[in-house]
């Protein structure tokens, strides 16, 4: 299955934390507050677990999604796909 994490966080150490997590497990950035992978159950678990952790008392919000291939597979993207390098901050058309 298919895991979907977006997130809205002001702060940006949180949001980089929350960041790290999600590529820690093996989920790839699609957007910039957006990851997408295969992990399966247990590991969806211990992300939540540790997102929770990270977030705290902190303004946000975090919304997991569990996809199916299907549902995956009916997925359109509209305009140019962007990649993200993680260690510089640029971002390459």
């Amino acid at each position: 299955m298919y895991t979907l994490v977006i997130y809205d966080i002001t702060d940006d150490e949180v949001r980089m934390k929350i960041a790290e997590a999600c590529r820690e497990v093996g989920l790839v950035r699609i957007q910039k507050s957006a990851f997408l992978g295969t992990i399966n159950s247990q590991q969806r678990k211990n992300l939540e677990i540790r997102l929770r952790k990270v977030l705290g008392p902190s303004k946000g919000n975090i919304q997991i999604f569990v996809i199916c291939e299907a549902d995956i597979s009916n997925r359109r993207i509209v305009g140019e796909t962007i990649e993200y390098d993680e260690e510089e901050g640029v971002v390459f058309l």
